[in-house]
């Protein structure tokens, strides 16, 4: 069995031990669904935050996908199984094939069943960064059938193998659409590094760090700092810089590592230290009782601190505040950033109405176990901040709401792009920063490609010991 981190093994066999006292061995499994669900439902009841709501008797010989879903509570909108564990394990890293770009799915007009996808990024060394794809590009066809109401869900799928792409190139320079392109583009093994781009803006006594920030991931494999390590570096750029404001962009980042959140955190905080509490776990009722009684873990490991950092740059943030740009995906540990740092600073948010997780997961798996290949992602905990608050399952709202759906996008880090715009007239006071006004919508949003991805929304509680 392997966990995402030493101390879960720790607490996990305690659990394990005590239910063994408690009833016989199992008889052997009758089949390798029987198999396979035994040891899904013995962790989840180890494990499930909503280990109560389990049914007691549920029938082991179905599929292991709808015998796992057959477990979960009502109110659990986030756990989820996967046949191999190790794509959930690269997932959760960033690490997936794909062509290297997200988009949205808008109607194109009323008037028909057509559907766009617009470019929203564009992944380094990617694929379809090769390919010549932009932020802001109209894709309206793939393998050359043009995308419909009727038909974007089976389009959506050809995107994982070998495709094409018919669409317009974005001139947001003149805010038009170019000739009609087609591109052929094949997906590889891609790890996305999360910190997609960083500057600082001067204007007059005002310097202002922005960081886009699109993963939760300290790096590309297990115990890989690189990820991490760049995000110190940004920000030791920035304090060197000497800002006086920052703008985080999480528009596009759905969650991840709470190892990651906790040092984004510890890098912005104000008057906090290695003994101030960024979060707090509340996990069932049995794995509560074994955290406070082990002498390896105590209630402390319920805990998460601050770290201390030499790049933090709380104490140069002007009113103590910090911008955070958010979309319809952002999620979990996101919001566990927001959360965590509203008791200490100004938070003050320009875009969407967050998604609303509250909870964190961990990766179950058993690499030595032949005939069983699952891995699960189970929700064992309620995210908490030092002032015990965790009333954001609706989302967090923002203060200046922007659903971000212009049909003509600026790339990312030009200050005419659109939330990015909005936060520094906010911060500099200035009426207008060179951006003509905003006249074409893209529309209504039908589905966005993060909804692809299973670490969407996901919060992994994975903490150093």
């Amino acid at each position: 069995m392997k966990f995402r981190s030493s101390a879960y093994k720790i607490l996990f066999l305690a659990v394990v031990f005590l239910q063994a006292c408690d009833k016989n061995d199992p008889a052997p499994a009758a089949s390798p669904n029987e198999h396979v669900n035994s040891w899904i439902y013995d962790n989840m009841k180890a494990w499930y935050y909503w280990t109560t709501d389990i049914p007691a008797d549920p029938d082991k010989s179905v599929e292991p996908e709808p015998f796992f879903e057959s477990l979960l509570s009502d109110e659990d909108r986030f756990s989820w199984i996967q046949e191999d564990f190790t794509e959930l394990l690269n997932s959760l890293r960033g690490v997936s094939k794909e062509a290297g770009f997200e988009f949205a799915l808008y109607r194109e007009s009323g008037d028909n069943n057509n559907v766009i996808a617009q470019v929203l990024y564009v992944k380094n060394a990617s694929p379809a960064s090769s390919a010549g794809l932009k932020r802001g590009d109209i894709i309206s066809q793939i393998n050359g059938t043009q995308i419909t109401i009727d038909n974007y869900t089976s389009l959506l799928g050809k995107l994982s193998g070998n495709h094409s792409l018919t669409f317009k190139p974005l001139d947001y320079e003149a805010r038009t659409l170019g000739a009609t392109q087609t591109v052929n583009i094949a997906p590889v093994e891609y790890a996305e590094d999360p910190n997609y781009f960083n500057k600082v803006f001067t204007y007059n006594d005002r310097k202002i760090g922005y960081y886009v920030y699109n993963l939760f991931s300290e790096g590309p494999e297990s115990g890989d700092k690189t990820y991490t390590n760049e995000m110190n570096n940004i920000f030791g750029s920035f304090k060197s810089q000497g800002i006086t404001d920052l703008v985080i962009d999480l528009r596009f980042n759905s969650g991840g590592a709470e190892t990651a959140a906790q040092n984004l955190a510890s890098l912005i905080v104000k008057g906090a230290s290695s003994t101030t509490v960024f979060a707090r776990h509340e996990y069932n009722e049995q794995i509560t009782a074994e955290i406070k009684s082990n002498p390896d873990l105590g209630e402390g490991f319920l805990n998460v601190p601050f770290l201390s950092k030499t790049e933090n740059v709380g104490a140069m943030l002007r009113d103590s505040r910090v911008y955070i740009l958010t979309g319809s995906r952002t999620a979990s540990a996101s919001e566990l950033i927001i959360n965590g740092l509203k008791p200490f600073m100004d938070i003050y948010l320009i875009g969407n109405t967050t998604v609303g997780k509250n909870v964190g997961s961990i990766s179950l798996y058993d690499e030595e176990d032949p005939e069983n290949t699952w891995g699960i992602q189970p929700i064992v905990t309620k995210m908490f901040n030092s002032q015990n608050q965790s009333d954001y399952t609706n989302g967090f709202s923002p203060q200046t709401l922007d659903v971000d759906n212009g049909l003509y996008l600026y790339p990312l880090g030009d200050p005419r792009e659109n939330l990015l715009n909005k936060a520094l007239m906010r911060i500099t006071g200035l009426g207008s920063i060179s951006r003509p006004a905003e006249t074409q919508k893209a529309g209504e949003l039908l589905f966005h490609s993060l909804d692809m991805k299973r670490r969407s929304g996901v919060l992994t509680v994975d903490r150093p010991f």
